[in-house]
């Protein structure tokens, strides 16, 4: 069928033959336009896959975990041991298990026990989960350990990982949006107004002069501001793995960073007193179940804390008594003294406690993000406030210049 009898005149014989139409520079720049919005497509997509890899990369950390703690149930449950149930399911290839899963597997039919080949594979699960499994491999009994491990894997609540996805997002596109466009402006905008009001032999004011000559001062502290938030950023996708390579050896500062931040001190009290309280239940000695509960958080303060706790007991001191090191509050020492004497055993008994330190970790998460968040944007508009109004102070007294004269 013809082209010019579907479509109009004008383009029925372009659409009908375009080669013989169109000259060879019009049909390259069409080319050229083309690969590049294809290039284009491929890049947003690409983009938007690398965000939901990143801010879901946390989440899959907890779940990978949560899954291997499911199959080692099931497998204690059967009788069968972590080695096997582990080489059972590498050589049945199953997908659902992660990479460091079959590296795992390879370790073990090497010839290594389990918790040698987890010292080889340190990203496969989070530390202090790998640490809980070493001292349940230790007591003998890996169900004493378990319950303590299912507690810190709880799951962050719908409003807390919507906050933080939120300030993510913001630190990754609206801050160097907002630091380039400051920066642009400071060095090629403002220049040429203060070379206009200098022809005019205008009278700046005051704080145009100020913002002007403390346009360096103000892009560095915005840069620095975004530098810092883009590092928190990093190190939370990263996790605690990425964290540990600015940990320096005799100076714990990121353990003591991490005990000063409200919401993973009271993730790190949650942990030592969950894995305290399982150890308990399964008889372990209390000098020596302090000392693995220390451990299994994965924090050199809380390790320097129950070596304090060790110390004390060593000398005769109550355990209700020497947790005061890790909460100066007391409610920790009241609530331990009262499991000593409920049913069930000090995991049932301060599961409430575990609740609540949860409930007010996420709590202070959640604002902490907001805060960041709201803090950031009200800090850029008030930049913003500055420039446009020092901008137009230079505008108005061009013009009354202008007017005098």
């Amino acid at each position: 069928m013809n082209a010019g009898m579907i479509f109009p005149p004008s383009l029925g014989p372009i659409l009908a033959d375009p080669v013989a139409i169109l000259p060879l520079h019009e049909q390259l720049r069409l080319l050229l336009g083309a690969v590049l919005f294809l290039f284009g497509v491929a890049g947003m997509a690409g983009t938007i896959f690398l965000i939901h890899f990143l801010l879901t990369l946390p989440m899959r950390r907890m779940e990978r975990a949560r899954l291997f703690l499911d199959l080692l149930e099931g497998a204690l449950n059967r009788g069968q041991s972590v080695e096997a149930m582990i080489a059972s399911i590498a050589r049945s290839h199953d997908r659902t298990v992660s990479v460091r899963f079959h590296l795992l597997a390879a370790y073990i039919k090497s010839g290594l026990r389990f918790s040698t080949a987890l010292e080889k594979v340190p990203r496969f699960l989070p530390p202090q989960i790998a640490a809980m499994l070493r001292a349940g491999e230790k007591l003998g009994d890996w169900k004493k350990v378990l319950p303590a491990c299912r507690e810190i894997l709880r799951d962050r609540p719908a409003a807390v990982r919507s906050a933080v996805h939120y300030m993510i997002l913001v630190i990754l596109f609206f801050s160097p949006v907002f630091v380039f466009m400051t920066v642009m402006t400071m060095v090629f905008v403002v220049p040429r107004f203060k070379e206009v009001a200098a022809g005019m032999d205008a009278r700046i004011w005051p704080l145009s002069i100020f913002v002007f000559n403390h346009s360096f001062i103000l892009i560095v502290i915005e840069i620095l501001i975004f530098l810092l938030l883009m590092a928190a950023t990093i190190l939370y996708v990263g996790g605690p793995r990425l964290a540990r390579w600015f940990q320096f050896r005799g100076l714990p500062f990121v353990d003591w960073i991490a005990w000063c931040i409200p919401w993973k001190q009271k993730r790190l009290q949650r942990t030592f007193s969950a894995m305290l309280s399982a150890l308990l239940d399964g008889g372990v000695p209390e000098a020596e179940a302090v000392r693995l509960a220390g451990d299994c958080t994965a924090n050199e303060i809380c390790r320097l804390r129950a070596r304090q706790m060790i110390t004390a007991l060593q000398q005769g001191a109550k355990l209700a008594e020497v947790v005061r090191v890790f909460d100066s509050q007391g409610e920790f020492r009241w609530r331990l003294a009262n499991a000593t004497h409920a049913r069930g055993g000090f995991l049932q008994a301060l599961r409430g406690w575990h609740e609540a330190l949860d409930a007010r970790a996420f709590q202070l998460e959640e604002a902490a993000a907001h805060g960041v968040t709201s803090g950031l944007v009200v800090l850029n508009g008030l930049l913003v406030a500055l420039i446009v109004t020092a901008m137009f102070g230079i505008l108005i007294a061009a013009l009354k210049a202008a007017l005098d004269y």
